[in-house]
């Protein structure tokens, strides 16, 4: 069950999820439903607030695994948005260590089969593979660039953090984290427009007009 009741309300009516916009500017509260999800788009910078789970590749096949035996995952992938991240162990007085962005590619072969389940956010760094986006423009997913190299500021916008599942992987155990006002781009929307792609045309574009 869900820990953070403002987010949803067990057995009662799903709350509508929050966004104000100034430009490309997104302040969005969790979860990310279909609806918001195709709102977003590659190029808006984006303040996350709400419930993330962690997990990288090990966490991934095992989650993988769970699902092709059909049994459930210790989490309701419903709308959920997982950051891959393997955080260092946490200071006295600290939530969390630092908790900066894995390299996206190490979750690409799995990525797919969690958003047929219903995960619909990924944050993380690097290109994607083809196969994952077009499970995005299937599922309605997006793909969150969180900076890279940036793990301690990263950690100040996590308020809360819950062991779950998968304490043996340890530092790639499933994670349940409350974050405030994350700071992210939109690197891939639902639609498939890749910022890394479309960045890269405009910048060759203006070199050739200067």
């Amino acid at each position: 069950m869900e820990k953070y009741t403002t987010l949803s309300s067990a057995g009662g009516e799903q709350q509508e999820p929050k966004t104000e916009k100034t430009e490309n500017q997104r302040h969005i509260t969790l979860p990310l439903t279909e609806e918001l999800a195709r709102t977003l788009h590659a190029g808006d910078t984006v303040y996350l607030t709400g419930t993330v789970y962690t997990s990288r590749d090990a966490g991934h096949k095992r989650m993988c695994e769970t699902l092709a035996r059909g049994e459930e995952l210790p989490f309701d992938p419903k709308d959920a948005t997982i950051y891959y991240v393997g955080p260092s162990p946490a200071k006295p007085g600290q939530v969390i260590g630092s908790a900066g962005p894995t390299t996206s590619g190490r979750m690409d072969a799995y990525a797919p089969a969690m958003m047929r389940v219903g995960a619909r956010g990924m944050i993380g760094k690097g290109a994607r593979l083809p196969e994952v986006v077009e499970a995005m423009k299937k599922y309605g997913g997006v793909y969150f660039g969180a900076i890279g190299g940036a793990g301690a500021l990263l950690a100040k916008c996590i308020k809360e953090a819950e062991l779950i599942a998968y304490e043996d992987l340890g530092a790639e155990a499933l994670r349940r984290l409350y974050v405030e006002e994350m700071p992210l781009v939109v690197i891939i929307d639902s639609e498939g427009n890749n910022l890394y792609e479309t960045g890269r045309t405009a910048y060759l574009k203006q070199r050739a007009n200067q």
